[in-house]
């Protein structure tokens, strides 16, 4: 069996994964919520609100990997019309992007000013749904149910997808982390333009997800 995990197709699973991952989550999305909600607070309490939202995070993320397409099952969800509404919902969140709106499934407006004044602006909106919303819910979901061959998890692509997000976090914690110097550095035009681009990058991985779901769910059409 270990020369099958040196084929190919595993690399382009883990690039696959690991790029799904940081596209949806998006840190560069995620600073600029977290400058406006933090602006007025010191430097230590930043960094508490950084850790925690980013242990959150994780854990939710984990949480949905190893068990999401168990309570799909238990509701009677096919992981095929989950992939095709998880394809669905990452295309808007992508044209959102392209088009430089903060996408309504991130944060909405009544939120990111409403945080401003709570006590713990980590867990929401920064951790839910910035971080762990439900694009990236949905993105590891589906991940994970491409990790199964005969309806059991291959480990090391299981491992692959853990792996993938806890690198995601942690790119999206030294962002936040280093957010002043970063924002100093990047305007609003560069910022526009990146986006931009994580947006249609994200709509292909989207596009990719439907017709996935499609296929499997009507195989004749493939």
């Amino acid at each position: 069996m270990v020369h099958r995990y040196m084929t190919p197709d595993l690399i382009s699973f883990t690039l696959f994964s690991f790029s799904s991952l940081l596209i949806v989550v998006n840190p560069i999305g995620a600073m600029l919520i977290y400058q406006a909600i933090t602006e007025m607070m010191d430097r230590s309490t930043k960094r508490r609100v950084i850790a925690y939202a980013c242990r959150l995070s994780l854990v939710v993320l984990f949480f949905f990997a190893i068990v999401g397409t168990a309570l799909l099952q238990l509701f009677g969800i096919t992981i095929d019309a989950f992939t095709i509404a998880g394809g669905i919902l990452l295309f808007c969140i992508g044209i959102d992007m392209v088009y430089a709106k903060t996408s309504r499934t991130k944060v909405t407006a009544t939120e990111k000013y409403e945080s401003i004044e709570a006590e713990d602006v980590s867990s929401m909106p920064l951790a839910f749904p910035m971080i762990a919303g439900p694009g990236s819910i949905t993105t590891v979901i589906v991940l994970s149910q491409n990790a199964k061959l005969s309806g059991v998890y291959d480990p090391i692509m299981l491992l692959i997808i853990l792996f993938s997000i806890l690198l995601t976090l942690l790119i999206t914690y030294f962002t936040l982390r280093f957010s002043d110097p970063i924002t100093a550095r990047i305007g609003q035009r560069e910022y526009r333009v990146i986006n931009r681009l994580m947006g249609i990058m994200l709509m292909a991985i989207a596009v990719q997800f439907i017709i996935n779901g499609i296929s499997s769910a009507f195989p004749g059409l493939a």
